[in-house]
């Protein structure tokens, strides 16, 4: 999936002044975690993608309506707002099913950091501007951005923080981790990697280590 449109020249973002910079890695590898710590040693605005698509999930917007009417209104409550468990459930046991969603949300949630960014180019308050989302390389962000950095941590790892943290089946993280890229995709698109498979204070080495070269 890629969705970045040719007249986004990477010279209009970050070549300049603040520097854009993706966060990335499969689910339950712990950006947010990343981003939070982030936000605490670098002069910096954080975007993180989750959050910000919240927004697009109000019944009546056009976005949402979209979204019903390719899964289903069983994924509805009486109210018309969304049974996140259900549609998650849904939407992960059919791959055509999430391609059809993917392809609703991702360019809405574009829309978002695109607008984001244009904005805080202008403003010009941080040093950095870091977009926490599971898609960056996929939806072809590489060429919009400074850098990618790959928040790794194993696989299981990542289903110990599932099962722990959102109480996830090993079915359902299967699902997900099947329907993500692989260590090695990410790798290969990423700039940097922040190990964040061990402790926190390891994380936070790791994204020390880094913003060393930037004079942080």
């Amino acid at each position: 999936m890629k969705l970045i449109d040719a007249e986004y020249d990477p010279e209009d973002y970050g070549r300049r002044n603040v520097r854009f910079i993706g966060i990335t890695g499969g689910v339950g590898c712990g950006k947010s975690f990343v981003m939070s710590y982030l936000s605490k040693r670098t002069g910096c605005r954080c975007f993180t993608s989750d959050e910000e698509a919240k927004k697009l999930y109000i019944p009546g917007s056009p976005v949402f309506e979209k979204i019903i009417e390719a899964a289903g209104n069983d994924v509805i409550d009486e109210n018309g707002e969304l049974i996140k468990e259900r549609f998650a459930k849904k939407i992960f046991a059919d791959d055509e099913l999430r391609k059809k969603i993917d392809g609703i949300v991702h360019p809405a949630v574009q829309g978002l950091i695109l607008d984001a960014m244009a904005k805080e180019k202008i403003s010009g308050k941080h040093d950095f501007f870091f977009i926490e989302a599971a898609l960056l390389i996929e939806c072809g962000y590489k060429e919009i951005l400074n850098e990618l950095w790959y928040v790794y941590a194993s696989e299981d790892t990542r289903r110990a923080r599932l099962k722990a943290d959102r109480g996830y089946s090993d079915e359902k993280a299967d699902a997900i981790f099947a329907s993500q890229l692989s260590d090695k995709e990410y790798r290969k698109n990423c700039d940097r990697v922040i190990d964040n498979d061990g402790s926190i204070e390891d994380m936070h080495a790791s994204v020390d280590k880094i913003l060393k070269g930037f004079g942080n």
